[in-house]
C-alpha cells in the first residue's frame, strides 16, 4: 500500500535558526513529520538514528556544508530524496540533486516534496 505523503519523515538541515525553525513550523502544521539540525554533523546523527525519508538541505553551512556535504549526500544517501537549497549556489561541480534557490516561498518547497515523492 502508498504511503500517505504526510507519513514521510522529512529532514531539514540548516543553520540559520529563523529559517529552519519557521520552515518547521510550516510543514509541520501542514501535516509533515519533520525533523532538524543546524549543520551537516548533526544531519548525521539524526540520520544514524531515524529513518528519513526526505532532507532539505542548505548548500553553505560552516560546519559541514557545501561541497563537501553534497560529495557526502551523493555518496552515502543517493537513496534519498534530497533537495538543496541555496542563496549563493556556486560549486566546482554539478550538484546531482533538486536546487530551489533562496528565497523561496514555502509553499513552493512543499510542492518540491511532493514531486520528490512522485505525488
Amino acid at each position: 500500500m502508498k504511503k500517505d505523503p504526510r507519513e514521510h519523515v522529512i529532514l531539514i538541515v540548516e543553520d540559520e535558526d529563523a529559517i529552519r525553525l519557521t520552515l518547521r513550523d510550516y510543514l509541520k502544521k501542514k501535516g509533515w513529520n519533520v525533523l532538524v539540525a543546524s549543520d551537516g554533523v548533526g544531519a548525521i546523527k539524526i540520520l544514524l538514528d531515524n529513518e528519513v525519508d526526505v532532507i532539505i538541505t542548505d548548500y553553505r553551512m560552516s560546519v559541514l556544508g557545501g561541497d563537501y556535504w553534497i560529495k557526502f549526500l551523493h555518496t552515502f544517501l543517493s537513496d534519498k530524496k534530497i533537495i538543496i537549497t541555496s542563496g549563493f549556489l556556486n560549486p566546482e561541480f554539478d550538484i546531482p540533486f533538486k536546487i530551489l534557490y533562496k528565497p523561496f516561498d514555502y509553499s513552493e518547497l512543499e510542492t518540491f516534496i511532493l514531486r520528490e515523492l512522485g505525488e
